[in-house]
């Protein structure tokens, strides 16, 4: 059930607001507080997943109290409840961080469509954060080699800016791990990182997925959705595969990288994000360029910082300390003792043409840990490894 607390001194709004969202929703639990002090202590002291707060009120009014959770709890969306005489204090307070504002007396459309966009953002970014404790330790990048040595160290350069970064390389090099070192060692690594693979998505769906929509904008639009952009305010989104984007999406792209402004599919009103973007493609977007596939200035926009990841057959020294990375997971997953593979099998192994990169050799040790003997030889790799 999603806890939402209402913070209001006015004991009619309250009950009108708590009557609203009891009715509205029942997996909706609401609780709540006379007063911003009141209020506060039970911030402190329960999670909940979306605070109303009214902006004037005694002992602690809504400024404070926004200030405060931020500091303590800062992944909660507030939406502030502001009388006609606190619309500019409401627009200052989403700069501030609240998630939105609703006048008095509250509009019941408004109110729901805010409560069900604010708990949207607030279940991405719980997502995100469960995923990114179970997945941190996926995105190791292992080697030893000059090209990684010299990625590492790009990384701990760029990491600390706000720098847009373009990530090149082919299908299976392992992109997307340069793209988690960069969001984890920056000042945004407590916000989400939010991935998005443009070739994934059908292309008459690729500017609902990033911008989101309201309802109604087209046949399947039931309500209004936040997108990916939304969702990673104040965080990172990686586009995956951006060569494959539209170029429809690459003009509204661009518009969010110039203006930090994005505008929901079938809406009028812009909504400001604060968003880093790092963007990796196996394609080469200058021949897309010159064959009209991909907009030169997008491309320039992204390609602030460009990092090149090699293919596995230009760090074939590095194989040894992938296969006992991969043995290791391996044997993780199934509950086993890690095998060891023979000096002669890592070499025959280091010998082969790794077109497939680093996600094939991944796909080959597993084979071989369950076909193989105990220790991996020569002959189980000639057998179970062939090309």
């Amino acid at each position: 059930m999603s806890k939402i607390l209402i913070i209001e001194d006015e004991p009619a709004i309250r009950r009108v607001l708590m009557k609203i969202l009891s009715e509205e929703n029942d997996t909706y639990l609401v609780e709540e507080a006379e007063d911003g002090l009141s209020g506060m202590e039970k911030i402190k002291n329960t999670d909940y997943d979306l605070i109303l707060c009214d902006i004037k009120m005694p002992k602690m009014d809504g400024v404070e109290l926004l200030e405060a959770t931020k500091k303590i709890k800062p992944e909660i969306p507030i939406v502030m409840i502001s009388g006609h005489g606190d619309m500019e204090t409401a627009i200052n307070t989403m700069r501030m961080g609240a998630f939105d504002y609703i006048s008095k007396p509250p509009d019941l459309n408004r109110l729901l469509n805010t409560v069900r966009n604010a708990l949207d953002k607030k279940q991405l970014v719980v997502e995100n954060k469960i995923l990114k404790k179970k997945v941190s330790k996926n995105y190791e990048m292992i080697g030893d080699s000059a090209p990684i040595h010299h990625i590492k160290e790009m990384i701990e350069k760029v990491a600390l800016t706000d720098a847009r970064v373009l990530i090149t390389g082919p299908n299976g090099t392992g992109k997307e791990l340069v793209a988690h070192q960069l969001h984890e060692k920056s000042e945004r690594a407590n916000a989400p990182l939010i991935e998005v693979n443009c070739a994934a998505i059908p292309s008459e769906l690729i500017e609902s997925e990033l911008f989101g929509h309201v309802k109604g904008a087209f046949t399947s639009a039931i309500k209004d959705r936040a997108g990916k952009f939304e969702a990673a305010d104040k965080g990172t989104i990686f586009l995956d595969e951006i060569g494959d984007m539209s170029l429809s999406a690459q003009a509204k792209v661009l518009r969010a990288l110039q203006e930090s402004m994005i505008t929901r599919v079938g809406a009028d009103k812009d909504i400001k994000v604060d968003v880093r973007v790092v963007a990796a493609t196996n394609k080469d977007l200058k021949k897309e360029i010159a064959e009209g596939r991909f907009r030169e200035d997008l491309y320039h926009r992204l390609a602030v910082i460009l990092i090149k990841v090699p293919a596995l057959n230009d760090r074939r020294n590095d194989i040894p300390l992938l296969i006992e990375h991969f043995a290791k997971k391996i044997a993780e997953e199934q509950g086993s003792v890690a095998k060891i593979f023979s000096k002669e099998a890592i070499i025959l192994l280091q010998e082969y043409d790794w077109t497939g990169n680093i996600r094939e050799l991944r796909n080959v040790v597993e084979r071989l840990i369950i076909l193989g003997g105990a220790t991996i030889s020569e002959q189980d790799v000639k057998l179970f490894a062939s090309k």
